[in-house]
């Protein structure tokens, strides 16, 4: 009897999971972040939309209230407010955009991939953050017609802010994202959770002289400590009174002690971490 030979195997070869292959795998899933904003032209000037209304429409309808202080225009207020604006709402959108890619099925690609769900998350907040930072630049690039001065040291630090707000934001999302199941049900999810953070972040109005209620919810609104940091640098360039600056920009205060800027930005970068964190862990369980 003649001997069959045994169907050949191919051998299968698994990348050793080291530091370098999930920074590679994170890399990929920021690359398909940055291919698929590259192919959605739409995306880029609806974005483009609310932040305009916000700054041109609504700046220039309210500016008459505070016509009596020369020092400050409201658009010129309103201005790093509605870059914060900009990126708060599209980054969110990028973090629940995994609720698509769980109904298409590619979210469970990525997860059987021999790449940690950490890696996998944080590529996908760096994409987000990324897209979020890129469509505020043209934001940025209109400073001059609401009175801010172009100015490179400004703009860098604005850049980095806006980042890592993003950042925070897109995390915020997926750790929303990780128990939604549907598309239709990702929407209001957002806009209940978004709304408010924007509007209690003191970014269509200043922080100062506010009701107690008021001063105690924007002081938890962990976005406050975002905007604020992005106003302050925006304010260190222009030319104000130091009653102008007290009135549009006082700060954030605990009690009477004032919130140092950098102690802000830690407080923004320590949330980054948290949230990513927590949907790290709700994705294990959930998936």
């Amino acid at each position: 009897m003649t001997a069959v030979n045994p169907t050949p195997v191919a051998d299968v070869r698994v990348p050793a999971a080291g530091l370098r292959h999930q920074v590679r795998g994170a890399a990929v899933v920021w690359q398909r972040e940055m291919i698929r904003f590259g192919r959605d032209r739409s995306r880029i000037v609806s974005s483009l939309v609310q932040p305009v209304l916000f700054l041109f429409v609504l700046g220039t309808g309210l500016s008459s209230l505070i016509a009596s202080n020369g020092d400050v225009d409201f658009r010129t207020f309103l201005f790093p407010g509605v870059l914060a604006t900009s990126v708060l709402f599209t980054a969110a959108f990028s973090g629940i955009s995994m609720v698509w890619d769980r109904e298409f099925g590619f979210l469970r690609e990525m997860l059987v991939a021999p790449v940690s769900t950490t890696a996998i998350l944080t590529g996908k907040c760096l994409g987000g953050a990324t897209v979020a930072t890129l469509q505020s630049l043209i934001i940025l690039a209109l400073a001059p017609l609401v009175g801010v001065p172009y100015n490179l040291v400004m703009m860098v630090k604005l850049v980095g802010l806006l980042f890592l707000m993003a950042f925070m934001i897109c995390a915020l999302g997926l750790f929303l994202s990780a128990r939604v199941k549907q598309v239709q049900s990702a929407m209001p999810l957002v806009q209940l959770t978004i709304t408010p953070l924007m509007f209690l972040s003191g970014s269509l109005f200043p922080l100062s002289n506010l009701p107690g209620w008021l001063h105690v919810a924007t002081t938890l609104n962990p976005m406050t400590y975002a905007v604020e940091p992005i106003r302050s640098t925006v304010f260190d360039h222009l030319d104000l009174s130091p009653a102008a600056r007290a009135a549009f920009d006082p700060g954030i205060t605990w009690g009477t002690w004032q919130v140092p800027v950098p102690l802000q930005v830690a407080i923004v970068a320590a949330t980054c971490l948290l949230l990513l964190g927590l949907a790290v862990t709700r994705f294990a369980r959930t998936e």
